[in-house]
């Protein structure tokens, strides 16, 4: 990633461009097995606290992201203190009982049955957020939509939960609260969008599959009914 020698860094003194390939075998396995392994972790975080040289690598990932007109519209707010995430659990268990109360019968009933963050819990909290203005008020590629500014931020995310998974680190995205909530918590300008909340920890062990399909929420779908070719509702072969 960041760090001084590291050999996967690109040589930019060699030109701006650089020959590309498949990765060997192992590289390649290893990417794919990020992909199929991680997970959205709520409740499996170790007390150990994270290295700063391993969060700075997992924010470098992140960093790396593509972004719309390379506008980078990212911050990262590294929340530790126990005050702070306090607040934000207390925001977060307001907005939990209004989801609770949005089900009906044995759907809400194993609804809050699920653990669904693990703020308190997570050796770091990390609130990603999307400042629209940093590329100016015409951004390269954003012309015809406003909210390639916020996919760019999502990318971000993922990048960073792919690097954790590799390193052995866990991830949950926390999405149930109200933003405005989470702004006045964190002191967030009013035109800055919050993206994740994001809850970042050691753990030791993961589900084999997501949670929510381990415990019967739902099942992933068929890919093969997913994809379209040539237009909408035309699967794929035929």
């Amino acid at each position: 990633m960041c760090s001084k020698g590291n050999k996967t860094m690109l040589d930019r003194k060699a030109g701006p461009m650089v020959r590309t390939q498949a990765f060997a075998p192992d590289d390649l396995s290893a990417v794919y097995r990020a992909i199929e392994t991680r997970r959205d972790v709520r409740g499996q975080f170790l007390e150990k606290p994270l290295p700063e040289d391993l969060i700075w690598r997992l924010l470098s990932a992140a960093h790396h992201a593509p972004s719309v007109g390379f506008m980078q519209p990212w911050n990262f707010t590294l929340v530790e203190a126990g005050p702070v995430r306090e607040k934000v659990w207390e925001a977060f268990s307001r907005a939990n009982e209004e989801a609770a109360q949005m089900f009906e019968g044995e759907k809400q009933t194993q609804y809050r049955a699920l653990k669904l963050e693990g703020i308190r819990t997570a050796p770091l909290n990390i609130c990603v957020t999307c400042d629209p203005t940093r590329g100016g008020t015409v951004v390269l590629g954003r012309t015809h939509n406003m909210r390639m500014d916020a996919y760019s931020t999502v990318c971000a995310v993922q990048n960073l939960w792919l690097a954790a998974r590799a390193e052995g680190v866990g991830v949950g995205w926390v999405s149930i609260f109200h933003e405005a909530d989470i702004k006045a918590i964190l002191g967030i300008p009013d035109h800055v969008e919050v993206i994740a909340w994001l809850c970042v920890g050691y753990v030791d062990e993961l589900y084999r599959e997501p949670e929510l399909a381990v415990k019967g929420w739902r099942q992933r779908l068929p890919l093969q009914d997913l994809v379209f070719r040539d237009a909408w509702g035309q699967l794929d072969g035929g």
